[in-house]
């Protein structure tokens, strides 16, 4: 699939390339997201390098993991500076899972939730999804927020599911549809009875 660009009020979001190593080398040496997500810690140089010069664009080029920066919009075609960056990796037909980080200067301002609905609204309209799924270690308060924000229903704990750098833990998960988003799904959804449609 090829990268896509995709707008808010406030954001751009687009692929990042080796221009964009230096800021997410830079973000990366936020302990929080070393602590919360399965980048190498420490984070070198190098890791920032094959990010965005390999895993990126390999991930969209296999249809395996769609990953976009988070620019603040400055009327340029790349946008400003780096805030935040939002990925979708495939899990199953139609299921994805969201995964995301904030620099640290650049929390608390919605612009993680923000990004992560438009690149979920761009999932199920564009990339043929039905469900993304959302995952975070039990404690990772900040990620929760940002689920509950974009509209995610938080579904349970799941036991061993996480392997963060070699030690397994246990996880929260959460879902979106897109009836949760007024959208419509590429195959029907027949929910469990009993089970109260969303307001």
């Amino acid at each position: 699939m090829e990268p896509v660009t995709l707008t808010t009020d406030r954001l751009l979001l687009r692929t990042v390339d080796a221009d964009d190593a230096d800021a997410v080398y830079t973000a990366c040496q936020d302990a929080d997201i070393q602590r919360w997500t399965t980048i190498p810690s420490p984070y070198l140089r190098e890791h920032a390098d094959g990010f965005v010069g390999q895993l990126v664009p390999d991930g969209w080029r296999d249809g395996s993991m769609f990953t976009l920066g988070v620019f603040l919009r400055d009327g340029t075609p790349r946008g400003g500076v780096l805030v935040a960056m939002v990925g979708i990796d495939m899990r199953s037909l139609g299921t994805g899972e969201i995964g995301f980080w904030a620099a640290k200067e650049h929390r608390g301002q919605g612009y993680v939730s923000e990004a992560a609905l438009a690149v979920c609204r761009w999932t199920f309209t564009s990339a043929g999804m039905d469900r993304v799924e959302w995952r975070a270690e039990v404690g990772n308060e900040g990620s929760r927020a940002v689920a509950l924000r974009a509209g995610f229903t938080m579904e349970g704990t799941l036991r061993s599911a996480i392997n963060n750098k070699g030690v397994r833990r246990d996880c929260w998960v959460g879902s979106l549809l897109p009836s949760d988003l007024g959208l419509p799904s590429t195959a029907p959804y027949l929910p469990a009875r009993g089970a109260a449609p969303r307001a």
